[in-house]
């Protein structure tokens, strides 16, 4: 007997004899069927709870000031946008007040991304070189370019506002160059709202990654949300028609984008999108984007000042629940090991039925 047959679980002893008095004739040596659906299994089912009692994959080091990044940049190239509609169409007021949303959200922003690296001159390592494989590089590029263009109109609208103290000759070099940046700023503005969605999803976290298809949907429009939100709230209700327009749009594609997402996504990873702290801000995100949608279809009837705001801010608050519900559920997926391994044992089962395997030890039960 070999030392390691005291591990094999106990058989029955095999009988070779057929009916009394007579002889059956023994098969030969790895005959059956090939497959091996005739062997016995020898390893037991098991039930995965945990990595040696450690997370699958590795929680992501983003706190709440990345959270606050991905508000105040779908904020900033969404208003840039509005901003370079604004400009085509000659409507002032509105081109002031998006231009000033835009520079300033983008520069919050990229002070929120400083407090989240912990040390100013490592916000200067993203500049160092340029990998077009690499979400979070052309992201950098894209801020950087982004703030630099926006900064120029910015300038422009907020001397108009203080009542010019930039010099003539300056002031002229401004108005000429303000117009092509504020162009430029506007064609950054989608990709700069939506290029935050590829980041998270280019990760291993099961939440992010596995909505990876719809996730650019869900904050481009929930970057336009806030920014026709903001332009609401600070153009005057006669100017603001765009941004209303916009803003319902925006409170549409959001809501259909935010479901479309959720129905394809696995059991698992969609599950931390509607529990505990993130599911109360994805729930929260649903209402008041609607509730933004509706009131701005009355202030659009109403011309009302007051319903423009409320309805504005909601819009605004709405967006924010939405990226830091979508931040905190991939923080949360990472602590229950289901929400990796479920998916992956689901496909490995359909590629073994597709390549007409039987049925996997590790895979079932």
């Amino acid at each position: 007997m070999s030392e390691f047959d005291e591990y094999r679980p106990p058989q029955e002893p095999r009988r070779y004899g057929g009916k009394k008095g007579g002889k059956k004739k023994r098969k030969r040596l790895g005959a059956g069927a090939q497959d091996g659906s005739k062997e016995q299994r020898m390893a037991e089912d098991f039930e995965f709870s945990s990595y040696y009692g450690k997370p699958v994959v590795k929680a992501p080091p983003w706190e709440w000031p990345i959270g606050g990044y991905l508000f105040l940049g779908g904020l900033a190239g969404g208003s840039a946008l509005l901003a370079a509609g604004a400009q085509a169409t000659g409507n002032a007021a509105l081109k002031r007040s998006t231009r000033l949303t835009a520079f300033s959200a983008a520069s919050v922003g990229s002070l929120f991304l400083v407090l989240d690296l912990g040390r100013p001159e490592r916000l200067l390592n993203m500049f160092r070189l340029f990998k077009v494989t690499s979400p979070m590089s052309i992201g950098s590029w894209i801020l950087g370019s982004f703030a630099s263009a926006a900064a120029l109109p910015a300038v422009v609208e907020a001397d108009e506002l203080v009542g010019g103290v930039v010099p003539a000759p300056i002031r002229d070099l401004l108005d000429k160059a303000a117009g092509p940046a504020g162009v430029v700023a506007g064609v950054l503005g989608g990709p700069l709202a939506g290029y935050t969605a590829v980041l998270l999803a280019n990760t291993s976290n099961p939440t992010w990654n596995d909505a990876k298809k719809h996730l650019p949907y869900v904050f481009v429009s929930s970057a336009s949300a806030a920014a026709s939100g903001a332009a609401m709230v600070f153009t005057p209700v006669e100017s603001a028609g765009p941004a209303r327009a916009l803003g319902m749009a925006a409170a549409a594609s959001d809501l259909a984008a935010t479901r479309i997402m959720e129905e394809n996504m696995e059991p698992e990873p969609k599950r931390p999108l509607h529990d505990g702290v993130p599911g109360t801000l994805m729930k929260t995100s649903e209402v008041l984007i609607a509730a933004g949608g509706v009131g701005t279809a009355v202030a659009a009837m109403t011309k009302s000042r007051a319903v423009s705001v409320v309805s504005g801010l909601a819009l605004m608050a709405g967006s924010a629940c939405t990226r830091f519900g979508v931040l905190n559920a991939g923080r949360e997926a990472v602590k229950d090991p289901s929400t990796t391994i479920g998916p992956q044992k689901r496909r490995a089962e359909a590629r073994r039925r597709a390549e007409g395997l039987g049925t996997s030890t590790v895979t079932s039960g």
